[in-house]
């Protein structure tokens, strides 16, 4: 694999704790600022809409950069505008570095993703997918619990320095490492954007990635489900005191890592089998987790498990959106990148709502069960219709 890959994997990291480690940075920014705890949780959810909104417009308009370039503008952007974050004391302008935050983020993720293919060996788009999203699992090891400490010792303005600064070495990462040439667009060549755009629109029509980019959305969806709310679930129902809860979310995602980086060495050539095994699993855990949460042992267990299956399973699945996409590479990478992020979306919201209606803490996890199982379904219903969510017929993908 190319050391610009994981270069690229580095700048991912630096981007994903900053959108992890808000959710313990949220009530310092709050007494900080005069505002509500409500009021500081939107910034999370403006972040998370400025996402799903961004990937596929930052997309379109990275079309008419080179991809150095365009890695370039997103990185610079994300980085002014945590320097911003970090000296404002209002929080209207706060709310508005996480939207421009998110849409460099989305931009950022579509053309590492394209690019990443670009530079990687034809038949390892899912190492090279593993790698990026690597990036995003280490920042759910290190965001939350390094956030958190950083907001505690120095404050929530220290944890917005430390990403700025962080963001420093992947710049010249990519100065040095990603080459300066045009990107391939749709139709084999630089061409005008807008030519390039419709060809690479007109590639994603095709069924099997419309398939596949709702089943990424499910399987993130049961995900996030269940990550917003682990921390109420074990220091409610499982009665594990909440100063291990660093060690929890830690926990989770080194099983995160450890799901991309196994898949990263099976998706290439048995994304078939990794799917059909690892895929009913997940969904099993969910429900074993909801009805096991009582107890201490289980659920420590099942939080690595869990993590483990869920990466793997959804970056296979994107791994298998990339190598659908062939002539879309730029707005394939851009719509996963929404897909994942409408999961991370729809999952809490609905997570929320069950434990609004007192179904209790376990609630969510019965919601994650229920949403992997809407993608067994999907993708059982599609294949039947003759849309295989999985090709066949090449050495990449074969089973």
């Amino acid at each position: 694999m190319p050391f610009a890959v994981y270069l690229l994997g580095l700048a991912v990291f630096a981007q994903g704790t900053s959108e992890f480690m808000l959710s313990g940075l949220i009530p310092g920014i709050a007494q900080d600022l005069r505002v509500s705890i409500p009021a500081a949780g939107l910034l999370t959810s403006a972040f998370a809409v400025g996402m799903v909104v961004g990937a596929p417009l930052m997309a379109v308009l990275s079309l008419r950069w080179s991809r150095r370039f365009a890695l370039l503008a997103f990185l610079v952007t994300f980085l002014v505008v945590h320097v911003v974050g970090a000296l404002t004391t209002s929080y209207g302008v706060l709310l508005g570095t996480r939207v421009i935050a998110a849409l460099a983020n989305a931009g950022f993720l579509a053309v590492a993703m394209a690019t990443a293919v670009a530079l990687a060996p034809s038949d390892a788009k899912g190492r090279a997918t593993s790698v990026l999203l690597g990036g995003v699992t280490i920042a759910c090891v290190a965001g939350v619990p390094g956030g958190a400490l950083l907001g505690e010792v120095w404050g929530w303005r220290s944890a917005f320095w430390a990403v700025a600064v962080a963001l420093v070495p992947a710049i010249v990462a990519v100065l040095k490492s990603v080459p300066s040439g045009p990107a391939e667009g749709g139709d084999g060549g630089a061409g005008p954007a807008g030519a390039r755009a419709r060809g690479e629109l007109r590639a994603l029509r095709r069924p099997r990635l419309l398939v596949l980019l709702a089943l990424a959305a499910l399987v993130n969806g049961g995900t996030f489900c269940t990550f917003t709310y682990l921390a109420p679930l074990l220091t409610g129902d499982t009665g594990i005191g909440s100063s291990w809860m660093p060690l929890m979310l830690a926990l989770f995602g080194l099983g995160s890592f450890a799901g991309v980086t196994a898949s990263g060495r099976v998706a290439d050539r048995r994304p078939t089998r990794l799917l059909a095994i690892c895929g009913p699993a997940l969904a099993a855990g969910w429900a074993v987790f909801a009805l096991t949460a009582g107890a201490p042992v289980p659920a420590v267990v099942l939080v690595f498990v869990q993590g483990t299956l869920s990466f793997a399973v959804g970056s296979t699945l994107i791994s298998q959106v990339l190598y659908a996409a062939t002539g879309a590479p730029t707005l394939a990478g851009g719509f996963a990148t929404a897909a994942l992020n409408v999961g991370a979306t729809l999952g809490p919201w609905l997570g929320g709502l069950t434990i609004g209606a007192g179904l209790g803490l376990r609630s969510p996890l019965w919601v994650s069960a229920l949403l992997v199982a809407a993608a067994l379904v999907t993708a059982a219903v599609a294949r039947t219709v003759g849309v295989n969510s999985v090709e066949k017929g090449r050495p990449a993908e074969a089973q």
